[in-house]
C-alpha cells in the first residue's frame, strides 16, 4: 500500500498517487456496475474504499477517510441484501421510496451532517469539517439506500458530487475532483435507468 501512495504520475500539475488513481477508477466502475444492478458492484467497491481510506488519511480529510470504513461495512450488507433480492431477468429488484422514506433521508442528512461536522471541528480532524461531514453522511445514506434498492440513492449521490468537487480541488486532489465530475454524469444516467426499472417493476406487481 505504501508503494501505491509513494508512486504515481503528474496530472494538472499535481502528483496523483497510484492509490488515488486506482481507487477512484474503481469507484467509477462501481457506479457503472450499480447502474446495471450486478453483484460485482460490491467486491469492486471494497477494493476502492480500502485504497481511498489511505489517500484521504494522507490528505488530512478525516471525515472522508472515516466514510470509507462505514462504506466497507455497508458494502458487506449491500452484497448480502442484493443476493436475497434478485430479479431473475433484470438484476436486483428496485423501487421508489415512499414520501416518508424521502423525508427521513433529508432529516438524516441534515442532522447527521450537523452532528458530524461539530465532531470533526472539536477533534480538529478535518481541514473542511462541514463539506467533509456532508460527504460522509451523504455517502453513507447513498450506499444504504442502494443496498435497499431505492431509486433515490442516485439523487443523494448528486448532492455528494456537488459538494465533493470543490472540496477535492481545495485539498489538491485534482484527479479525484475530475472523477467526481464524471460521477455526476454517470449518476444521472443511473437514476434514469433505475427509475425506468422501478416503474416496470411496479407495473408488473399490479398485474
Amino acid at each position: 500500500m505504501r508503494a501505491l501512495m509513494d508512486h504515481g504520475f503528474t496530472m494538472f500539475g499535481q502528483f496523483v498517487s497510484y492509490a488515488e488513481f486506482i481507487g477512484q477508477v474503481f469507484a467509477l466502475v462501481v457506479v457503472y456496475l450499480a447502474q446495471r444492478r450486478t453483484l460485482w458492484t460490491w467486491p469492486v467497491q471494497l477494493v476502492s474504499v480500502t485504497l481511498l481510506f489511505v489517500v484521504y488519511m494522507s490528505a488530512h480529510l478525516g471525515g472522508t477517510a472515516a466514510r470509507q470504513v462505514v462504506i466497507a461495512l455497508i458494502t458487506v450488507y449491500g452484497w448480502w441484501a442484493w443476493t436475497r433480492r434478485r430479479d431473475p431477468v433484470f438484476g436486483v429488484v428496485v423501487r421508489k421510496g415512499t414520501l416518508w422514506e424521502r423525508l427521513a433521508v433529508v432529516a438524516v442528512f441534515v442532522v447527521g451532517t450537523t452532528g458530524f461536522a461539530l465532531a470533526l471541528t472539536a477533534l480538529d480532524a478535518s481541514r473542511a469539517p462541514w463539506p467533509d461531514a456532508a460527504i460522509f453522511v451523504g455517502t453513507v445514506l447513498a450506499f444504504a439506500l442502494q443496498g435497499l434498492g431505492l431509486v433515490e440513492f442516485w439523487l443523494v449521490w448528486l448532492v455528494v458530487d456537488a459538494i465533493g468537487v470543490p472540496l477535492q480541488l481545495d485539498a489538491g486532489l485534482y484527479f479525484s475532483a475530475a472523477v467526481y465530475s464524471v460521477f455526476a454524469v454517470l449518476v444521472v444516467r443511473g437514476w434514469i435507468d433505475w427509475n425506468r426499472e422501478a416503474k416496470r417493476a411496479a407495473l408488473a406487481a399490479t398485474r
